[in-house]
This record gives C-alpha cells, structure tokens and sequence, in this order.
C-alpha cells in the first residue's frame, strides 16, 4: 500500500503566523513548533540509522510532542485543529519509521501521478488535509469534532469499532467509498458533516444496500415502512426506495433536519430519534431543553437507543481521526463509470467472472449496492446499462464479454442442487404438485429457490413476498411450486 504522508513542517506552515479571531492571535504555539522540530530531528536520525533498535529517540520525543499539544490545547488562542493533526501526522510518521516501511512524499505540482495515486490523494480522509477539513464540515456553528463529547460511552464505542467490530467497519468504509458518489453529495448540500453520515451507515447497515431488520427498517440508513412513506420514500413499479442510496439519504437529511428544528439542534437527540422514536424523545428531553446524556432522557431511553447514538458518534470520530487511533482506511479507487451488457448476465455472474480483477476481495457487493434493482442471481437483459466503478468496468472488458470464464460463471448460475429431502410434497394452491419447505436460521430465499431449481420471482409470487427484500424468517413455512421440468 502507498502511504501519502503530508510533511509536519507543511502541517505547521503559517500556524506561528497570527490569524485574526476576534482580537486575539491563533498559533500553534512556540512549544508545539520546537516539539516539532525535535521530532523531526529524531526522525532523520532515525532514517540515517544512527538511532538504536528501540527508538528511545523517537519515543522521547513524540511524547515530548504530546505534552505540547495538551499544553497548547489548554490555551484560547491554539489552532487545536492544526496542532491535533501535527500530533496524529506525526503518530503515522512514527509507526511507519519503526515497522521499516517507506514514506512517501506528498507530490509536487510537476509530479506524474498515477490514476491510482491521484485517487488516492483524493479519497483518503486520514491522509489527505483538505479532505479531512471537508469531512469536519460545520454542525450548529462548530466542527463536527468539537461537537461530540468523548465520554465513557462514544469511547467505549470507539473501542468495540477497534476490536471486535473492526472487521465491520473496514467493510462498511469501502462500501461506503463505492457509494459515495450516490450520498455525500446530498450532505454536503445540506451542510451536514460527511462523518455523520459514515457513523449512521456503519451503525445501521454497514454500507449493505438490501439491509433488512427483523423489525423491518430497510436500505443503507434503516427506514421503517411508515417512517419513509412520510418522507417520501415510496414503490415505484414494485422497487422499494429505501433500497436507492440517494433517495433514502435525502430522506435521512430531512429527517434529522426536522429533529434539530425540534429538539434545540442537539445532535445527539437527533440520533436518538432516529433509533428510538421522533416522539419519545420530544417528551423525554421536554423539547431539547435537557440533553441525551442527562439522566432523565439517557436512563428512559431502550437500551438500543444507549447503544445505537454512541456507537454512530464513535465511528464518526473514528473516522476523523483514524490515525490518533492506529486505524489505516485504505483507498479504493471508486471513480464511478458503466458498462453495458454485451450478453445476458445476472450479479452472481458477473462477480464470478470479473474475480478480483481491481478489487482484492471481488465485486459482488459493490455490484449489488449500485444496481439495487436487480436479484443477485435473476439474468439482466443484453443491452441493459449497469453502474459500476471504473475498476470494475475494467474487469468487466477484461474476463466477462466472452470466453471460457464468462462461460463458467453461466454454468454456475445455472447450477442447481438437489431438492432438499427433508422437504415435503404439498397441492399447491394452482392445484399443481409442489412443495413446502420449513425456513431454517440462516437460510435465504435465494438459496431455496435455488435448492429446489426454482427463480427467486416464483417462489415469492407463491407465498405474497415482495421484491426486493422478501423478508422470510426462520419457522415460516414456504410454498415451493414444481419449476424443474
């Protein structure tokens, strides 16, 4: 992986020069500055191998750089924001330097980039400032990162994202990469901060377009059938709106608009509404006159509520300051583009046979989340446009158009197993033989449909399911009709 470290100097250039804010001076700070400097010395002597293997030298000097920043930080007049990412800039630096890879300069103006590398340098908010600068948007008057109080519970928060739950949002950052293009926009429009809508996403539905909960809240930001038909969001020729990233995140910004206007703009407020009811918590915090934190609303609230607004806020930190935290968000190269169908293919096909081509963990998902309408496994008309990065229309011109991996993944798709011998022969309501079969934990419709050789549209026209979710659940028992000739 390239890394794309912006230099401290370049940092600090022009923090020791006073900024108008109201009457008084904002810098860095004189020991900010001299912190810098030591570190910097310490970090050339390290790359001349003159340092000892333990990096005492480093080591002594980052924290000489830390106690800096907290001093600075307890002054009015700091640049906390330059300081901060003087401090996480040089954390990176740091860990880069002890475990022996390379940095690499921030390009020049005359520098050839690669696609990749210009990409990079655009997407990256833990690496690229004016990025992270557009992330930290305003919120109430003040950035995003000021708003959010670090209490024990977004920092317990903070700490299951690191652990347990970090698998959960890498995923859901590169799902969201791949859509962003479809969503941010709407917040940037808006004045929201991008942050924000990260932390929801990741909550809700960890960037997966067809999320469905047991309680029926659907699509990447988790509306409820009535939540979203007032915002809205309705059925269009049987396609459900939620699952439309851009739809369902404009309905979000008027939701949370609608509650800032009620609730004192308090954003933590606001998120509670969002998991736990627009009404409970208009009483319970008297209109925004005490806050979620206060032990009237946060001890009355269900305990999901308790979770879902801390863990929303924490991987919004997070993803502002993932370097403070040792986390690395890659980059992807999301730029979006299309292809059209030269032969008839579903999903399942196409991520079969464009592989890994541009995307080490292949395109199903990035697949299913831009093209929302379709089934995985229902083949899409030739001639038909799909959205798509521009890796992955590469891919596509690459291994799909023709040849023998095009070929194999029709095989596959086509493949079906045995019927299930635990399933039983029922009349079907047509009169016709068919089946019924007993959903078991875990199983989709996908998956019986296909077990028993039958299109996912039939066996949901038999038992009144609606496309595109078609919610089962484990007991339910499903009519099967005969589709095997």
């Amino acid at each position: 992986m390239r890394h794309w470290i912006l230099p401290l100097a370049l940092i600090l250039a022009g923090c020791t020069t006073p900024v108008p804010r109201g009457d008084a001076p904002v810098a860095a700070g004189d020991d900010v500055v001299a912190a810098l400097s030591a570190f910097e010395a310490a970090l050339e002597t390290w790359h001349r191998g003159e340092a000892n293997a333990g990096g005492d030298g480093l080591t002594r000097t980052r924290l000489a750089l830390d106690e800096a920043v907290t001093a600075c930080l307890q002054v009015e007049t700091c640049d906390a924001m330059t300081a901060l990412r003087a401090q996480s800039t040089a954390n990176a630096r740091m860990a880069h330097a002890l475990l022996g890879e390379r940095e690499v300069d921030p390009p020049g103006p005359d520098d050839a980039l690669t696609t990749t590398d210009r990409h990079a340098h655009v997407t990256s908010p833990s690496g690229d400032v004016p990025e992270l600068a557009r992330s930290a948007a305003m919120f109430n008057g003040k950035r995003l990162d000021e708003v959010i109080r670090l209490n024990g519970a977004v920092k317990a928060g903070i700490e299951e994202w690191l652990t347990w739950m970090r698998p959960n949002l890498l995923d859901a950052y590169e799902n969201y990469q791949y859509l962003r293009h479809r969503m941010w926009p709407v917040y940037e429009q808006a004045g929201l901060p991008e942050a924000l809508l990260f932390g929801i996403l990741a909550k809700e539905s960890g960037g997966k377009v067809h999320a469905v909960s047991r309680a029926g809240a659907a699509g990447l930001l988790q509306f409820m059938p009535a939540t979203a038909r007032g915002y809205g969001l309705g059925r269009a020729s049987g396609f459900d709106d939620r699952f439309d990233p851009t739809l369902v995140t404009r309905a979000n910004v008027a939701f949370l608009n609608d509650r800032f206007r009620e609730l004192n703009n308090d954003l933590e407020l606001a998120l509670g509404a969002y998991n736990g009811g627009e009404g409970r918590m208009r009483r319970l915090s008297g209109n925004g006159s005490r806050g979620f934190w206060d032990a009237p609303v946060y001890n009355a609230v269900p305990p999901e509520t308790r979770d879902y607004v801390p863990m929303v806020l924490a991987a919004a930190w997070l993803f502002l300051h993932p370097q403070d935290y040792g986390l690395e968000l890659p980059s992807f190269d999301a730029r979006p583009a299309a292809i059209t169908l030269e032969r008839a293919a579903s999903i399942n096909e196409l991520a079969v046979c464009m592989g890994q081509f541009g995307n080490a963990r292949g395109w199903f998902r990035t697949l299913r989340n831009l093209n929302p309408k379709y089934e995985a496994d229902t083949r899409i008309d030739i001639g038909t446009r799909l959205d798509v990065p521009e890796a992955a229309a590469r891919a596509y011109e690459a291994r799909c158009r023709s040849g023998l991996l095009a070929q194999t993944a029709a095989e596959l798709n086509a493949a079906r197993p045995p019927a299930s011998a635990r399933s039983t022969w029922v009349a079907s309501a047509a009169g016709g033989s068919g089946r019924m079969h007993v959903v078991r934990k875990g199983e989709t419709l996908n998956a019986i449909a296909r077990r028993f050789g039958c299109g996912v549209p039939a066996v949901a026209a038999a038992n009144g399911l609606r496309p595109p979710s078609y919610v089962i659940r484990a007991g339910q028992k499903l009519r099967v009709p005969s589709c095997r000739a």
